[in-house]
């Protein structure tokens, strides 16, 4: 950095490097702090943190709820669903680093926008007592086609030009996408009951399945029956999907998803509401988000995060999925709020980018550091 000219005037890092303040002050120049996950959950681990919550819950004995201090709204977890990344005791180094990395950053940058999370933004920001620019959500620089159908991924015409096919024939806001991100794998137990919920529903139904979910032989045949019961309702799409241009095609009504703030993010930015199935870290307070303060969730029913690679301890039947994609896609005054919810959500997403809250954080984020550099050391 030292080399590069004109000096570079202010470092961006995220939570797992917490050595880029060392360097950052050697080189005399401002560091801001990026948080992926939403800005409910950053003040819920802050917090956390900060009132002890997690020394609190380890000496808690038979207690199993917990209420997260300095939050604007109740929040409860449990012991399962304690708020943070790195809780594990093999990880405290670096989660005490991650943690004073992020106390003494000069500012933060969020994922989020002021109309979905204004009041955990303000919360946050006087915890944290730095300013905090709010510049989401960034799904939305995918403005042109081929930006929101390939999101990185190389030689995805193909795939998007058939499942783009297959979506316009279907009746518009009549399809549920399920998707669990790029990290959480279902192993094959749990995969015949996603798919079996799928099929009880009788919805249209897009799912995607991992390449390596789809790799025996048993599960593939499994596969292959399900997609000729459900011929023509159903579309079961192996290896990756091109999840903005699924969520941003009128066909889609609703998103059963991990709760990774990306996904949640993308769904609400296009209007979509979700059924909520959380699996690990911060998925499970971005679910309480969603679905208790922002109106536009249904839980699955989940209680306890599971390791990445195995969800054998996480069961969820066929008739959990059924049920929740029924309230999802379903009528009654419930279901057309969280709709109602969802779509006004999606506008003010828009508006923040276009030249709202958003564009303005940006904007002033960067006209603060502009006519900065770094000391000549």
């Amino acid at each position: 950095m030292r080399a590069l000219s004109p000096r570079p005037s202010c470092i961006i890092a995220d939570w797992m490097y917490p050595w880029t303040a060392g360097v950052a002050k050697s080189l005399g120049i401002p560091r801001l702090f990026f948080h992926g996950p939403s800005c409910f959950f950053s003040l819920c681990d802050l917090q956390g943190a900060n009132h002890g919550l997690h020394e609190r819950i380890a000496a808690g004995g038979d207690e199993d709820k917990h209420s997260v201090p300095g939050e604007p709204v109740p929040v409860t977890v449990t012991r399962a669903t304690t708020p943070g990344f790195l809780n594990h005791p093999a990880t405290e180094v670096l989660r005490d680093a991650a943690m004073e990395a992020m106390r003494t950053a000069d500012g933060f940058v969020v994922n989020t926008f002021l109309d979905l999370e204004a009041q955990f933004v303000a919360c946050y920001e006087a915890a944290l007592g730095k300013p905090v620019w709010v510049v989401g959500p960034l799904s939305l620089c995918n403005r042109d086609a081929e930006s929101t159908a390939s999101r990185g991924k190389t030689a995805a015409a193909g795939r998007q030009q058939a499942i783009t096919a297959w979506l316009d024939g279907q009746v518009p806001g009549s399809v549920v996408f399920v998707s669990f991100g790029s990290i959480a794998r279902k192993l094959p137990r749990q995969l015949v009951e996603v798919g079996h919920g799928l099929e009880d529903s009788g919805r249209p139904f897009l799912w995607v399945v991992k390449e390596a979910e789809a790799a025996a032989p048993e599960v593939r045949e499994w596969l292959e029956a399900l997609e000729a019961r459900t011929a023509g309702r159903g579309l079961v799409v192996r290896g990756w999907a091109p999840q903005l241009a699924v969520l941003s095609h009128r066909a889609v009504g609703g998103f059963v998803t991990h709760c990774g703030w990306n996904s949640l993010l993308e769904s609400i930015a296009h209007g979509v509401p979700v059924a909520t199935w959380p699996h690990f870290a911060d998925q499970f307070l971005n679910e309480r988000l969603v679905v208790d303060v922002l109106g536009v969730g249904v839980p699955i029913g989940v209680t306890a995060p599971v390791m990445i690679f195995d969800d054998e301890n996480m069961p969820v039947g066929r008739e959990d999925v059924a049920r929740a994609v029924a309230a999802l896609m379903g009528g009654g005054a419930e279901a057309d709020e969280r709709r109602r919810k969802a779509k006004e959500y999606g506008e003010k997403a828009h508006r923040a980018m276009e030249r709202g809250s958003s564009y303005e954080n940006l904007t002033q984020l960067i006209e603060s550091f502009r006519q900065r550099g770094g000391k000549q050391g």
